[in-house]
């Protein structure tokens, strides 16, 4: 308690102090009786909660706020009550933590996992929106959650477990997407504790033991740099610091990829140096350059080209007098303060003013995506899965041809580019150039790329195409839901016939026969045209029909009036046996089925059940049908061979660019013919290899992509 008093006082006046002051005491009377696990009283935690926000100097409404965080939940406390006492602005800060529950873990049961999962993703949702509607109640919360993460040792082993996952899977990327450094840093570290302890322990031991040797090794250096920068007459600060665990640990993995050791990580400790004005970083960046050998391709400029969370600083890599290599990284005193508080270090939630700024704006301008985006959405799951790569994912930097900065997740490509500029700029795209040169539209974007994006003149509008998750178009949640709400406005009937072509096609790519209303079923639409406009519109994607496909199991017993007393064992081929046991089966080559196929079992006389596709012409023709026995996929990770018909432009290089097709999705090729049907037309006959229906879907849309490519089929004829 002595403790934040002490830390308000230095930068709250007597006058702002009162509402704090008055907060603590009605959260002490309101906790009174309370305890933690941990054994302390309850008011311990809002107190170590206000505490960290105090160090980021944060003003006194957040304080009164964070100490009251508890109150409504925990100890019944109307709302109305905080907000006649403690005014609107209390009151809705207070209000909008205490919608934020703890993400529960899944259970074990089927229907409670679902529903966890769902609970899971809605109060993700929540705190997203309350994020991007008032940035201090996640500010809040995320002080909430460091110090439960101090305090995890007083809970049972499952549940510091599952709490600390949740604080590494979501609140640590998230203060890193607010540039919060410091406590992005505590929260990896003290969930990596709990997740990793040998590893924990490991990088403990190591960072200990070479600890001493190293700091007087970065002292010299330090007094060296120091003394230059005397000379050339700057104000500045020089310190040391070591790298924090996990970062390390996320280090060495990268290394032990690559066949490296820990040892070969020189940058446990690195140099940061800090001045006044821009100008004066490269300045003395050059004197670090003038002092020691700068290691090729080991220089960032991240002032000229901030990061997403608007990070700012010079980092170099040198190699010193004895050959070691040190990291020095350079920036100003207002960029220190933005790379170790981001967004809480702004004006605005210091003074209770309303400062504008660049970096300020640009963090706004993205939270402000996330409330866009969740009204596009129908469901939670859809929100939390569409933003996920932009939140969580490592980012790339590029450039629009006037030299704009522009920032993307990992695996972006020019659609998502485009999107990102303008939605009118996506859904008139037809082609992009990257550094100059043209590139196929699903060419992935590097850091410092120059992209251009080619127009129609017309608004020709997306290809549906672009949302296939197996054709690799679209990375982004912007721009997979400006496509989805292109084709949302369209006319219904258009959706309708859209989908109905969608579905046949694929339907025909799979060579499967089940009925429309079963696969509209399975996506819990009541009618045909109902799915038939999903689809069309990019609700549904194909993608998914394949994916439903392989995963429901299908059970022909009750149609072929087979009495079923036990289940058989899963053998080699995946399948189940119903009614018999220790039988051997092998699937038939006549229909090659795969695991998502309706199939049956026929008794051989002599090679045990042969499994077949349901509608398989030999199935049909038996003679002995009191020989046809029902079966069901089990689980198996075993391959199955499928032939795949390929009607295409007869041309130079073409099996080869079928082949690279093959070979993304890591598919063995087992035979292959082909078969002239006219001039400058070919049949490519492939045996193919795959796990079942879903990587047989992905692998028919990588070889349509194909240029020439027609038409690809699954095929029940055999190879020629």
């Amino acid at each position: 308690m002595d403790q934040l008093k002490i830390k308000l006082q230095e930068y709250l006046s007597d006058d702002r102090l009162v509402l704090v002051d008055d907060a603590l005491k009605f959260a002490t009377k309101a906790h009174e009786g309370q305890m933690r696990l941990s054994g302390g009283p309850y008011i311990n935690h809002p107190i170590a909660a206000a505490i960290h926000l105090a160090d980021l100097y944060l003003d006194e409404k957040t304080i009164a706020a964070t100490l009251l965080h508890d109150v409504v939940e925990d100890c019944e406390v109307p709302l109305e009550t905080i907000q006649d006492r403690f005014g609107d602005e209390v009151a809705k800060l207070v209000d909008g933590v205490t919608k934020l529950k703890l993400l529960k873990a899944p259970q074990q049961d089927d229907d409670e996992n679902s529903k966890s999962s769902n609970d899971r993703s809605e109060n993700l949702r929540k705190m997203l929106v309350a994020m991007a509607e008032d940035i201090r109640v996640v500010l809040i919360k995320l002080a909430d959650r460091l110090h439960n993460m101090q305090t995890l040792d007083a809970l049972r082993p499952e549940r510091q477990i599952e709490i600390a996952q949740e604080t590494l899977d979501i609140y640590a990327p998230l203060a890193h997407r607010l540039g919060m450094g410091e406590m992005e840093w505590q929260l990896e570290d003290l969930a990596f504790r709990y997740l990793e302890p040998l590893q924990y322990k490991r990088m403990s031991r190591i960072l200990s033991s070479k600890r001493k040797e190293r700091e007087d090794y970065i002292q010299k250096i330090a007094s060296l740099l120091e003394q230059a920068l005397s000379t050339a007459g700057y104000h500045f600060e020089v310190t040391g610091r070591p790298k924090h665990l996990y970062s390390i640990y996320k280090k060495a993995q990268a290394y032990a990829s690559i066949g490296k050791e820990i040892s070969d990580i020189h940058d446990l400790f690195a140099l940061r140096v800090i001045v006044n004005t821009i100008s004066e970083c490269y300045a003395a960046l050059g004197i670090v350059h003038g002092l020691w050998r700068p290691l090729p391709g080991q220089f960032d400029d991240y002032i000229a080209n901030p990061k997403g969370n608007m990070y700012q600083s010079l980092h170099t890599t040198v190699r010193t007098a004895d050959g070691s290599p040190v990291e020095i990284q350079l920036r100003t005193y207002e960029m220190h303060q933005n790379s170790e508080y981001g967004v809480a270090s702004h004006p605005s939630y210091k003074e209770g003013v309303q400062i504008k700024g660049n970096q300020f704006e640009e963090r706004m301008a993205w939270l402000r995506q996330l409330l866009e985006w969740q009204r596009e959405v129908s469901s939670s799951d859809e929100y939390v899965e569409s933003i996920a790569n932009d939140l969580f994912a490592d980012q790339v930097f590029v450039y629009t041809p006037k030299n704009e900065i522009r920032e993307l997740p990992k695996g972006a490509t020019s659609i998502d580019f485009a999107y990102r500029i303008h939605t009118e700029l996506g859904h008139r795209c037809i082609g992009a150039k990257i550094n100059g040169r043209l590139v196929a539209l699903d060419t992935q974007l590097s850091n410092g790329d120059t992209v251009e994006i080619l127009t129609s003149k017309i608004a020709r509008g997306p290809s549906l195409d672009w949302l296939n998750p197996h054709l690799g178009y679209v990375k982004t949640a912007n721009a997979r839901q400006s496509i989805r709400s292109w084709f949302r406005h369209q006319e219904r009937d258009t959706n309708i016939d859209r989908g109905k072509d969608l579905l046949r096609k694929e339907l025909r790519r799979l060579n499967s026969d089940i009925e429309d209303i079963e696969i509209a079923k399975w996506f819990r639409y009541s009618s045909e045209n109902d799915f038939y406009a999903a689809l069309g519109s990019g609700v549904v994607s194909v993608a998914q029909i394949a994916g439903r496909l392989t995963a429901i199991k299908a059970t022909l017993g009750s149609q072929l009036d087979v009495s079923l007393n036990e289940l058989g064992p899963v053998t080699a081929t995946g399948v189940t046996v119903l009614g018999v046991g220790d039988l051997l089966t092998r699937t038939a080559e006549c229909c090659s089925p795969l695991p998502g196929d309706q199939i049956v079992g026929f008794v051989t006389r002599t090679r045990g059940v042969t499994i077949h596709r349901q509608d398989c012409t030999n199935i049909y023709n038996v003679s002995e049908p009191e020989r046809i026995v029902p079966v069901e996929w089990g689980q198996s990770r075993d391959v199955f061979p499928v032939r795949i018909a390929i009607e295409s432009i007869d041309r130079m290089g073409l099996l080869h660019d079928i082949t690279g097709a093959t070979s993304t999705e890591h598919v063995n090729i087992a035979g292959s013919s082909t078969e002239s049907l006219n001039e400058g037309t070919v049949i490519v006959h492939l045996t193919a290899q795959v796990t079942g229906l879903e990587q047989l879907s992905r692998l028919l849309s990588k070889i349509e992509s194909v240029r020439g490519v027609k038409s690809v089929n699954r095929s029940l004829r055999r190879t020629p």
